[in-house]
């Protein structure tokens, strides 16, 4: 007889749920069950994934539109009126540069599967077609009736299980999962990046029109000047903040091991330890390259290295 085991990890209740679910071909709740590897861990999606939540698209669409406003206010209140063309070049191709990674970064956090767990295929149909191992233990989530691999957790708002959750993020609209938490890393460092810079080039146009005349240091008047520098200034602080809490903890927690939710419930660690350095290239992929720092570059997630060593 398989004895029951009480652990069923949810994101909203964080406790074992029991009993019978809507759908009569699912099976029950925490039920052991031997099963491949290979069928807990595969993506149920393929193509473009979106997640359709009023709120994270606001807050996506908010996040654009602020890149857009450092960008009005760079080039044509800083940047077109300076006298020196060198300047000019410079910055302007360094913001534009990292103002177009903040947003590829953004854009493939947003549309990048994170992780989701195959739907509705914890059927008894389903696990009898399978190629049953003794010993192995899985488990089955309540609420989208899938078969939950180790370190999953059921997001509310995208109404799947996620690998390695970290967190659900509404200004990426989705959840930074295993598939595309190297993205999401990439977005908090680039507009941090962005907001320093935005911030001193603030600084020293106003140190530019204090000594020169104000209505020669911009196209627009002294008035409009100031309060759209202002508020960029006010922006960039507030962005340059947030997001470099949000890449620390990012990267301290791919250091570690753990995610934000694994941190936050005290979950017991069941997996193997590694040194930072395999974890950064399990999340990063490949070898210490430019392409780490690339979101046009997709991760292979450790694969090929663990590969090698069991092959070694």
């Amino acid at each position: 007889m398989k004895s029951p085991v009480h652990r069923c990890r949810d994101v909203d209740h964080g406790r074992g749920q029991t009993g019978t679910v809507a759908v009569s071909e699912c099976l029950q709740a925490e039920q052991r069950i031997p099963v491949s590897k290979d069928v807990i861990t595969s993506s149920s999606t393929s193509g473009l994934w979106f997640i359709r939540d009023t709120c994270g698209i606001v807050c996506a669409v908010i996040t654009w539109l602020l890149v857009f406003y450092a960008e009005f206010v760079v080039v044509f209140v800083m940047l077109l009126p300076s006298k020196n063309l060198i300047y000019s070049v410079v910055n302007g191709t360094v913001f534009n540069s990292l103002a177009f990674l903040a947003l590829a970064s953004h854009l493939r956090a947003m549309c990048t599967d994170p992780g989701a767990v195959p739907k509705g295929n914890a059927t008894k149909e389903y696990i009898e077609s399978l190629q049953l191992k003794p010993g192995q233990v899985v488990y089955k989530c309540p609420k989208c009736c899938s078969i939950k691999p180790d370190r999953a957790h059921h997001c509310s708002v995208c109404r799947r299980c996620i690998r390695k959750m970290d967190h659900h993020c509404p200004w990426v609209n989705n959840c930074v999962g295993e598939n595309n938490q190297k993205y999401f890393v990439l977005f908090t460092m680039y507009i941090a990046l962005v907001s320093l810079h935005s911030l001193v080039m603030v600084v020293f146009h106003f140190l530019y029109c204090f000594e020169d005349d104000w209505t020669k240091c911009s196209s627009f008047s002294p008035p409009a000047t100031v309060i759209l520098l202002i508020l960029l200034c006010f922006e960039g602080l507030l962005f340059l903040i947030f997001t470099s809490v949000m890449f620390g903890t990012q990267v301290h927690s791919i250091c570690t091991d753990e995610t934000g939710i694994e941190q936050l419930k005290k979950e017991e660690r069941r997996w193997a330890k590694k040194t930072k350095w395999m974890n950064m290239r399990a999340v990063f992929g490949h070898h210490f390259s430019f392409l780490w720092f690339s979101p046009f570059s997709t991760p292979d997630h450790g694969k090929a290295e663990t590969y090698q060593e069991l092959n070694a």
